[in-house]
């Protein structure tokens, strides 16, 4: 009896003391941490839900908009959310859903799914962004879709309907500019991981990364600072008020230097001159000219400003906006399509082929020539075992560097060349031998990137004696497996140079030599590289690296930096030499290769100096090339598989040149100039009170003292 008393005792006592504890917990929770747990509890209770920023416009050098916003109403899905349900209650949702945006379940069923998970289908099906952020499976939904959504949160649990902004492209004047403005896509979960890593708050899970061109070289000013609102939800995750909220910081607007107008025209011009020459005839091949791509480059000489640059072919950049389609993005890199996502301007490496001349001259007059030089322009030349003919076989009889440059006389540049390999030491001079046609071109900027601010460009090759030394090393094993065993390989050529290459491919020969002379062999060029070096002759020897931005603008219009032209050296070529070569090529469009596409044209007036160039391609017709400028412009064209340099390219290269001076029946009309003063803009638009972007001052001074 006494032992049973004792036993109740002690329950009662720890009954006591389990409920004193709790009291002193309750008091302790609801009185001391009241204040801290309500914190808590209100913040389970709030959605933090991102808010993307508006991302920048990009305008021509006028103002006029090439890359823009519009708005639209986007569903997503919530993927951790969703996994909270069971898998009756996720097929559900999603059923009804899909149902409701018009979309196949198992589509959206895949888009929900992280890219390289399994049962992922393939990019861009897959959701290839950040796995924290909800998943865009429909935009461009209608309003009321959007409203059903988000007052019916109950039966859409994890799906959500919001305003988002998307890139839309206006085309001003017909542009397209697909390859030199380039596209954004969602924003990886590795990059979403960096940045959080590195504190960057200018970008979210649900961020847009410029991907290639300008979008890509300017993303960090284009993207803006994404913005926050919190949102108070009940148990069943319905909106009950509006929590505090941080508003997104728009992206800046960037000026470019580009010309909508002169954009246009280039790109109209490469397209019709393409295919005109798919309708000419080859005499060569016995076929038409297959012309598989082209590229126009128009630039400033005087600061090196990209005005123009066109690519051809080339694709609606609108296919990015909604999330590109496998079987699109296979056509944007098929060879048989012409690869259109490849910008022929910046990354189409080719052999220039007379184009090359100027800076072979510049180099040998710069050595040991002279202008007073004089060299016989026969119709070929005896080179080793090889007969190198003049283009045509045309013969000139003794001639200097103005009228070998001005007709393209292949024979006198062979001359040239093969001296200055002689003297080097030939076949047996050391790679590191002075060569002063090869370092003048290297002074030219050729070989390397020109620092485009476009991302992307290519560096292009100098097929001098270092590169045939690295070359040798990089594939001799292959080739002297097949010289070991020959008759494992098909082809009596390939036996023959396989067993040549293993045994001395390092050897720069005069055949090598003779070829650099003329821009062919080896040695490759972009577009844009051709464009900036003309520029130097242009301007009086500098070399600039290209831009095409101009300024970042605030959302006021106000100037956050000018993107200032950057010298990259000077040409070492003398005035006198510079002089006396623009002289020459002041012929050319006269006299000389250019001279029959340019009858008509007041020579006198607007004073363009050109070359041509027609290169040979082993396996593939003839690449045609035109470099041009005076002392505003620089337009540089560039035709695949499309005959001559004047031929393919000619008519072309024209009527951008009339465009640029309003040039009509043969008279110059600068009020009809697609620029205004018939040359690049220096000031840059305004922002006027209301929004509205505004021309330079200088482009509305003469629309009001022209009368227009």
């Amino acid at each position: 009896m006494k032992r049973s008393h004792a036993r109740l005792v002690v329950v009662q006592v720890l009954v006591v003391a389990l409920f004193a504890t709790l009291v002193a917990r309750l008091w302790y929770v609801q009185v001391v941490g009241g204040e801290e747990y309500q914190a808590r509890a209100a913040d389970n209770a709030t959605r933090q839900v991102v808010v993307q920023p508006q991302r920048g416009l990009v305008l021509d050098a006028m103002g006029r908009p090439l890359v823009a916003n519009r708005s639209t109403w986007m569903v997503t899905v919530d993927r951790s959310r969703l996994t909270r349900l069971d898998a009756a209650e996720q097929a559900d949702v999603l059923g009804r859903l899909a149902r409701l945006v018009d979309l196949d379940y198992d589509a959206l069923l895949d888009r929900i799914k992280l890219c390289g998970e399994d049962g992922a289908p393939e990019p861009p099906a897959c959701w290839n962004g950040s796995p924290y952020e909800p998943v865009p499976v429909a935009q461009d939904v209608p309003r009321d879709v959007a409203l059903t959504i988000s007052e019916r949160a109950e039966e859409f649990p994890a799906v959500a309907a919001q305003q988002r902004y998307l890139r839309a492209y206006p085309a001003p004047e017909g542009v397209n500019a697909a390859a030199l403005l380039g596209y954004v896509s969602p924003i990886t979960a590795d990059e979403y991981a960096a940045a959080r890593e590195s504190d960057d708050d200018t970008r979210s899970a649900a961020s847009m990364v410029g991907r290639a061109g300008i979008e890509r070289g300017y993303d960090a000013d284009l993207r803006g600072v994404p913005g926050t609102t919190g949102k108070a939800v009940d148990s069943r995750g319905r909106v009950i008020a509006e929590g505090t909220a941080v508003d997104p910081q728009a992206g800046k607007t960037l000026v470019t230097s580009i010309d909508a107008r002169v954009q246009a025209l280039a790109e109209t011009q490469l397209e019709k001159a393409i295919k005109k020459a798919r309708t000419t005839h080859d005499d060569v091949t016995g076929r038409t000219y297959e012309a598989t791509a082209g590229a126009v480059v128009v630039l400033d000489p005087d600061d090196g400003r990209v005005i123009a640059s066109a690519s051809y072919p080339t694709y609606d950049p609108e296919v990015w906006v909604d999330g590109i389609s496998d079987r699109r993005l296979k056509e944007l890199y098929d060879d048989a399509a012409g690869t259109p996502l490849l910008s022929r301007a910046t990354q189409a490496q080719l052999a220039p082929g007379s184009t090359w001349k100027p800076f072979v001259a510049a180099g040998a007059l710069e050595d040991r020539w002279d202008t007073g030089t004089r060299l016989d322009c026969s119709s070929g030349l005896q080179v080793g075992n090889r007969w190198f003919k003049n283009y045509e076989s045309a013969s000139y009889g003794p001639i200097g560097f103005d009228r070998a440059l001005s007709v393209s006389c292949d024979t006198f540049f062979y001359r040239i060349a093969y001296a200055a390999w002689s003297a080097q030491g030939g076949a047996d001079a050391d790679e590191d031998v002075h060569d002063p046609l090869v370092e003048m071109a290297r002074a030219f900027g050729f070989g390397a990137r020109t620092g485009f601010d476009v991302p992307g460009e290519a560096a292009g090759r100098l097929g001098d004696r270092p590169w045939r030394r690295d070359y040798w090393e990089a594939n001799k094993d292959r080739y002297c497996k097949i010289a070991e065993k020959p008759e494992k390989v098909d082809g009596a050529y390939l036996r023959l140079f396989a067993r040549e290459f293993c045994a001395d491919g390092y050897v720069y020969r005069a055949g090598d030599a003779v070829n650099f002379s003329i821009g062919q062999g080896e040695t490759l060029v972009t577009p844009l590289q051709l464009a900036v070096a003309y520029g130097a002759l242009a301007n009086g020897g500098t070399l600039y690296e290209p831009r095409a931005g101009k300024a970042v603008l605030d959302a006021d219009g106000k100037v956050v930096r000018k993107i200032a032209p950057k010298e990259a050296g000077r040409v070492p070529v003398s005035k006198a030499h510079l002089r006396y070569i623009d002289k020459a090529l002041l012929e050319t469009a006269r006299t000389g290769t250019m001279a029959w596409k340019m009858g008509g044209f007041p020579l006198d007036e607007v004073k363009i100096r050109s070359k041509t160039g027609t290169a040979e391609v082993t396996g593939r017709q003839t690449t045609g090339w035109v470099a041009s400028y005076d002392e505003n412009y620089v337009v540089v064209m560039m035709m695949e598989q499309g005959g001559t340099g004047s031929g393919s390219s000619g008519d072309a290269v024209r009527a951008i040149w009339e465009g640029l001076y309003g040039v009509k029946g043969g008279e110059v009309r600068r009020d009809k100039a697609l620029l205004p003063h018939a040359r690049p803009p220096k000031d840059l638009p305004r922002v006027a009170a209301d929004g509205r972007v505004l021309p330079p001052r200088s482009a509305e001074k003469e629309k009001k003292g022209d009368g227009r």
